[in-house]
């Protein structure tokens, strides 16, 4: 493109004395672009902000893999031999038994019920393996569980659960209720057994579904509590990075075979991330449709321009200005206020995502939405499709006026009033 192409085009872009018109709406038009382009970056970045750190927190207490069974009563009885061709895998850094169940929670001083998860894991400790990151949670007291009878009677109550039972840690005990596999021979139905844990810590993972609903206590007391004996509910598993969790686990299942069944966690939490993505995806559809709404407003802009300049433009080609130069005229008018746009909308969407992100200016119910600020994940390949996508439509914007340009005919154009 010559000096001259773009002297005019720049030209073109500016007002003429006397009249505003067309300064106003290359601004409305560059106004579009940015609007769009602001618009997407924000709420992309949103859109994985919220999956990412929905999917931190949710693995703050739930593994990268799980392995289960489709044996009876749905335990591992013999999971020692298990767990040793598990470590044996590449990719494993950790693995442990842990017993999940269900209960009804109450403080010992009170009537207060509340239905909530219990789950058994081994005492913090040497030798200890650290799947996951619930026992770096803790606020109060630790997950060692140790009571003074020296029985590991202890139990670490989620924060809020905690809140709402009332009791403190040191202080108070709480009494777990369950099923157990005795049958009532009258009602035909399993008979509740009820076992008092002393309250020896409170984890706060910032995941409203744990803080509210877990009570963590040892192994040992778990399979006590759930009269398992020895068996266990399955074995939760580390791996080096989360991306590696679905091959590790493929890996894994074909190992260890029937009747194991093992789950990565995005299995573990498929709706939800599925979730995320589809909205994620209509999200940018319909974002999508502004920088198509801005694209007309260049059209519209570079039409009116044609028609403005058509004596101009009649001038040109009569001095002997070849049609291909009138295009890339007006496809440079187009580009400027793509670019200039793109620019300024790419600007306040980062400097936006960064305030939202970093100084938390949208605050959340946790209770609803797990978590109590807005995130925000600004990636670079995203910014980058947004970026090369609003300057493409831009571009592809300036092709009809352009064309129709450059088709006048020099003694038609110059006669135009």
């Amino acid at each position: 493109m010559s000096r001259l192409e773009l002297s005019i085009a720049w030209r073109y872009l500016r007002s003429r004395r006397g009249s505003k018109l067309l300064s106003l709406i290359s601004l409305i038009a560059m106004g579009g672009v940015t609007v769009a382009v602001s618009a997407l970056v924000v709420i992309i970045g949103v859109m994985n902000g919220l999956q990412n750190d929905l999917r931190e927190k949710i693995l703050t207490g739930s593994p990268d893999i799980r392995v289960l069974t489709y044996g009876e009563d749905m335990v591992m009885n013999t999971w020692e031999d298990v767990l040793a061709r598990v470590k044996r895998q590449p990719g494993v850094v950790a693995a442990g038994p842990f017993v999940h169940t269900q209960a009804v929670v109450h403080a010992v001083k009170r009537k207060y019920f509340e239905t909530s998860f219990v789950e058994g894991l081994p005492p913090a400790g040497a030798g200890v393996p650290e799947v996951t990151r619930i026992r770096k949670t803790a606020t109060a007291g630790d997950f060692s569980f140790a009571t003074l009878d020296g029985r590991s009677r202890g139990a670490v109550l989620g924060a809020k659960l905690a809140e709402r039972l009332n009791v403190v840690p040191g202080v108070d005990s709480i009494q777990i209720v369950t099923m157990s596999k005795s049958i009532d021979p009258i009602t035909g139905l399993p008979q509740p057994t009820q076992q008092t844990f002393e309250v020896t810590g409170i984890f706060d993972t910032g995941m409203y579904e744990y803080d509210n609903n877990y009570v963590i206590i040892s192994l040992a007391a778990a399979q006590e509590l759930t009269q398992l004996g020895s068996a266990i509910t399955g074995l939760e598993i580390k791996t080096r990075t989360r991306a590696e969790a679905p091959d590790l686990a493929l890996r894994l299942a074909d190992t260890l075979g029937m009747p194991y069944r093992v789950v990565d966690w995005h299995q573990q939490n498929s709706p939800l991330f599925n979730a995320l993505r589809l909205e994620k995806l209509g999200m940018s559809v319909i974002l999508l449709l502004i920088v198509l709404v801005a694209a007309f407003n260049i059209i519209s802009t570079l039409i009116m321009v044609v028609s403005d300049k058509t004596r101009e433009i009649g001038i040109l080609r009569a001095m002997g200005m070849p049609a291909k130069s009138i295009r890339r005229i007006f496809f440079a008018q187009g580009l400027v206020i793509g670019v200039v746009g793109t620019g300024i909308g790419l600007v306040i969407g980062l400097i936006a995502s960064e305030l939202i992100g970093e100084k938390k200016l949208i605050a959340l119910d946790p209770a609803v939405y797990f978590i109590d600020h807005l995130p925000v994940s600004t990636q670079p390949l995203d910014v980058t499709l947004i970026v090369l996508a609003s300057l493409a439509v831009a571009a592809l914007a300036t092709i009809y006026p352009a064309r129709q340009a450059a088709r006048l005919f020099p003694v038609e154009a110059i006669r135009h009033e």
